[in-house]
């Protein structure tokens, strides 16, 4: 080979390697020291091994003032390219804190915008990896303007390409707003923080002390704020996640989610079931007994499991199918419907009817939570998001009522009226207006009143209320409840449901968008 094409190749090796040394040993060791990995390290932990292809691997920044003109680094803060997750593709980006602390330029911008470009052209999911300090204040307006340019992409990618962030260092100001138009939020405990403003300006400005992680930790957003979709022990767990989220969701949204072999028997039975529901109507049962005993395997991938908990929501496979479920939780709350839970079920029904997942729902709701904390949060607007996502979604849809079935509540939670295709009930379902003990005390009012024995009155009004409304026979006489069956049987029952609806058409009225009540 002669020496000028040696030292072209040389030359490419070399600038490959300063490329790949990024912020360099030091920078990489104090990740390392504050619990958390460098952008390659975890793309290699997030992809199948060996299947990364990076793109832009020598852009570098545009920004002379400052002394910035002096500190170009090939890849300038950001790794970006493609790959495969179970053979699978998938784009991908990485901020990179060990350069200019991850900060955003207009050219680090750019490079994100190109993946998630090439990530809608050719149907496949985006995922953040994000770690960043904000926008890079030397650059002024034009990393605000890159900033905008993938808010954009994000807006016009929702609902076409799923696209999940994992959060692994600090996200602050501008870079907490593109995390939150994705679909999925993963934050690692400890060593992740989102937050629009930092603890010292909140100090400055409001007087109020508060550390990085009360104020924007992974605790603080998987629980009070509902900003966080799961939290993960550390970093090597949230990248976990990601990959086992991923096996349930499709690569857009013309296709379905892969399915996935089982040697669980579709006509399995469970026993189990059939004395899950206490006697007594007022005492709680755990729902995802019932979600862990149908679902293939017994395997539950829950969603925001510690925030609104009087919601459940989460996939489970059935024969194989990839569902998402929404079920009321009677052990929280007795299972009422809230603000938070109204948001969290209305927003995980969206993106399953986006992405074509079909959606098993489980009722066994009282009604909504009463009070004036939530008349004045604005029950009625945000419980109506509830209501709209179900009317709106035409992804195939069965509900179960396992007990409980009450007022408005009863419509919301994908009632026969919401266009669900299959209403299911089991024997002690209750479907009415409201239990029997308030509906007596308002419809016998006088009766009771005029009574010289109340309470044997009350007693015999109370039964007859019961044997007429509290059970699923009237529902089922108006063909508003589809099969009452036996618990045991549910999970059979589903999955020949589910395999039935398989082929199923639904369209709504030709419109640009509708006006969900925000």
């Amino acid at each position: 080979m002669d020496p000028e094409r040696i030292a072209l190749y040389q030359d490419l090796q070399d600038r490959n390697l300063s490329a790949l040394d990024a912020g360099g040993a030091d920078a990489a060791q104090k990740q390392h020291d504050r619990g958390r990995g460098t952008a390659r390290e975890r793309i290699d932990a997030l992809l199948d091994a060996g299947t990364f292809r990076e793109l832009d691997r020598f852009v570098v920044h545009r920004c002379n003032e400052f002394g910035m003109d002096g500190k170009r680094i090939p890849g300038d803060g950001v790794v970006t390219g493609y790959g495969r997750i179970d053979g699978r593709l998938v784009y991908v980006y990485a901020q990179d804190f060990t350069v200019f602390g991850g900060t955003l330029s207009g050219a680090y911008a750019k490079k994100i915008c190109k993946v998630m470009d090439l990530a809608v052209k050719n149907g496949a999911p985006v995922i953040g990896l994000n770690d960043s300090g904000g926008a890079r204040i030397q650059e002024g307006v034009e990393s605000l303007g890159g900033y905008a340019d993938i808010f954009l992409r994000n807006t016009l990618c929702s609902g076409v390409i799923p696209q999940i962030s994992a959060i692994l260092g600090p996200c602050a100001g501008g870079a907490v707003y593109s995390p939150a138009i994705t679909d999925f939020i993963i934050m690692s405990r400890l060593t992740s923080f989102m937050f629009v403003t930092g603890p010292d300006v909140i100090k400055t400005v409001t007087h109020e002390e508060v550390t990085q992680e009360a104020l924007g930790g992974a605790d603080a957003h998987s629980r009070i704020s509902g900003v966080a979709h799961f939290a993960a022990p550390d970093e090597a767990g949230a990248l976990a996640l990601v990959r086992a989220l991923f096996t349930y969701i499709p690569q857009n949204n013309l296709e379905e989610a892969p399915r996935k072999h089982t040697d669980d028997a579709p006509d399995r039975v469970s026993p189990e079931l059939d004395d899950l529901v206490p006697t007594n109507p007022n005492k709680p049962y755990d729902v995802k007994d019932l979600i862990t005993a149908v679902a293939d395997d017994g395997a539950f991938l829950e969603v925001q499991p510690e925030y609104a908990a009087n919601v459940v929501i989460g996939y489970i496979r059935l024969g194989g199918r990839s569902i998402g479920v929404v079920a009321n939780q009677p052990a929280v709350l007795a299972g009422c419907l809230d603000v938070n839970a109204s948001i969290k079920a209305a927003r995980f029904v969206r993106f399953c009817d986006a992405f074509n997942i079909p959606l098993w729902v489980i009722e066994d709701v009282p009604g909504f939570l009463p009070g004036t904390a939530q008349e004045y949060g604005g029950i009625i607007k945000h419980g109506a998001k509830l209501l709209y996502a179900f009317a709106e979604a035409t992804v195939p849809k069965v509900t179960l009522i396992t007990r409980k079935a009450y007022g408005g509540a009863y419509c919301v939670m994908n009632s026969k009226h919401l266009r669900a295709d299959l209403n299911l009930a089991w024997p002690m379902a209750e479907i009415a207006v409201m239990g029997a003990d308030g509906a007596v005390n308002i419809i016998h009012r006088k009766e009771l009143a005029e009574s010289k024995d109340p309470v044997a009155t009350r007693a015999a009004l109370t039964a007859t209320y019961k044997a007429r409304f509290a059970n699923p026979w009237r529902a089922a006489e108006l063909g508003f409840v589809d099969e009452v069956l036996r618990p045991r049987d549910t999970r059979a029952r589903l999955v020949e449901a589910f395999d039935a609806l398989e082929n199923k058409r639904d369209t709504n009225p030709p419109k640009k968008h509708g006006n969900i009540p925000l």
